[in-house]
């Protein structure tokens, strides 16, 4: 998701894991779980010691044997669990230009003796973590940034293709059992499931070549969100202990979110359901359990059953552009009052807490917004994101795209211009945040006060001509 990695605003939450404790004196009879072949061979020296006292140890102990989770069932939304993220080794961060053999290896032997302690199975940390590599590649993706922003038309461009609608319609024939079955279960649209999937995988076809524990590993070893990636690690183990998905079919992209519909361990946990009834919860071979666990998340997360997500807009000349914004809530009601009508004519949905939501400023279009689609923001933070569900799930079920035009003349800034235009703005007294080049809630609240100040439409929406009036003598 992605169910992604962690950030401000609409998130997904934390979920509390259980713990499934393995017994350990049971250690010589417990299968392995498959590694692949090319697999680096357990550490060695003092982590390989380390690692195999921390087995011994664990060896003596005694605990009842795990119990498989039964797959999840239709229930009312509920106050997610707590994943509870374990201290680690705390090296400083890594740079992938590094030789971290070593420490990598250190750091893996301190880790897996706390997994232990969390109840991971000592096969399954001898022959899982105890194995798991360190990837320059996963630190260098986490550490880029892009040079320019993306603006909302390219953006949607590419999620929302021709070929994409294409290919969900395909999807949602081909798999309309599954995915029918889901839709009836968790009162989720089979287009948006359907949607989703298409976004987050393209329908299977890409959900990333990383396998989760290096991936983890080598994100909670390098330090930059150190306590979140070791709460995910111990979370992938689980899955592996519980035997849902082999240790080298847990495949993902570099940020540890999985399958068809990138969940992240923590996640796949609390949400993801067992459709096809093989005793498994397989979201990276089973469309059954893909768009189930999916549909799931999606209801546990506040889905309300035949409310549409929202409608595009016509907005009012007069219309205050700083209520632009999904906090701002009122009933559709309330905002037909102010003037705001459907862009085809039609009644706009009745929705009891609704934003209006301008992704590309006052020029571009308007969107009324509702209950589902902040749930499609739990799944991933950005109105982009959710409005790329949401469009194509109305394309996959034959309605049109947006009508009005998206000003493609406006060229995005890069990461270094919207950092100057933030300077610039604190200079001049208009609160911006700390100067990071990134487009927040304090940048755009900081650009509409000087874009009162010109007499202009306050929507906040950077550009370079504003940038250049700010940079005047």
């Amino acid at each position: 998701m992605h169910i992604r990695t962690p950030h401000a605003g609409w998130h997904a939450g934390q979920w509390r894991m259980p713990s499934f404790i393995a017994s350990p004196c049971s250690l010589g009879r417990a299968p392995a779980l498959p590694v692949a072949a090319s697999r680096a061979h357990a550490p060695t020296g003092v982590a390989g010691v380390a690692l195999a006292a921390a087995l011994a140890l664990a060896g003596c102990a005694s605990a009842p044997s795990p119990t498989p989770t039964p797959a999840a069932k239709p229930v009312a939304a509920a106050t997610p669990p707590t994943a509870s993220p374990t201290t680690a080794a705390t090296p400083p961060q890594a740079s992938p230009d590094t030789d971290h053999t070593t420490g990598f290896a250190q750091w893996l032997s301190t880790f897996s003796a706390q997994a232990l302690e969390a109840g991971i199975r000592p096969a399954t940390v001898r022959d899982v973590l105890g194995k798991a590599q360190w990837l320059p590649r996963v630190v260098e993706l986490d550490r880029a940034q892009p040079e320019f922003t993306r603006t909302p038309w390219a953006y949607l461009d590419s999620a929302v293709s021709p070929q994409r609608i294409a290919q969900g319609q395909a999807q949602l024939a081909a798999h309309s059992t599954a995915l029918q079955a889901a839709a009836a279960r968790y009162g989720v649209p089979a287009s948006v499931i359907t949607a989703i999937w298409g976004m987050e995988s393209n329908y299977g076809s890409n959900f990333g070549t990383f396998r989760t524990v290096d991936a983890l590993a080598t994100l909670a070893y390098e330090g930059r969100r150190r306590a979140w990636a070791q709460t995910e690690l111990l979370a992938a183990l689980r899955i592996i202990d519980q035997g849902d998905i082999a240790a080298d079919r847990m495949i993902g992209s570099w940020a540890g979110a999985m399958g068809h519909t990138q969940f992240l361990p923590s996640v796949f946990l609390a949400y993801a359901v067992d459709a096809d009834g093989d005793g498994h919860r397989d979201i990276w071979g089973s469309v059954p359990d893909v768009t189930a666990s999916t549909a799931h998340f999606l209801a546990r997360s506040g889905w309300k059953s035949g409310e549409p997500w929202g409608a595009e807009v016509q907005l009012p000349p007069t219309f205050d552009h700083a209520r632009a914004d999904p906090a701002v809530r009122q009933t559709t009601a309330q905002w037909e009052s102010e003037g705001v009508r459907s862009i085809d004519g039609a009644p706009l949905p009745d929705l009891a807490g609704a934003s209006i939501v301008t992704p590309a400023g006052a020029r571009g279009p308007a969107f009324l917004v509702g209950n589902n689609f902040r749930t499609i923001l739990r799944y991933n933070n950005s109105v982009n994101y959710a409005l790329g569900v949401a469009l194509l799930a109305r394309q996959i079920d034959g309605g049109g795209p947006v009508a009005t035009p998206w000003p493609r003349d406006i060229e995005p800034l890069s990461r270094a211009q919207l950092q100057t235009l933030q300077e610039a703005l604190n200079r001049k007294g208009f609160a911006a945040g700390t100067p990071d080049g990134v487009m927040g809630p304090a940048t755009r609240a900081g650009l509409r006060g000087y874009q009162r100040s010109l007499g202009t439409v306050a929507d906040g929406y950077p550009t370079l001509e504003l940038l250049q009036k700010l940079q005047a003598p």
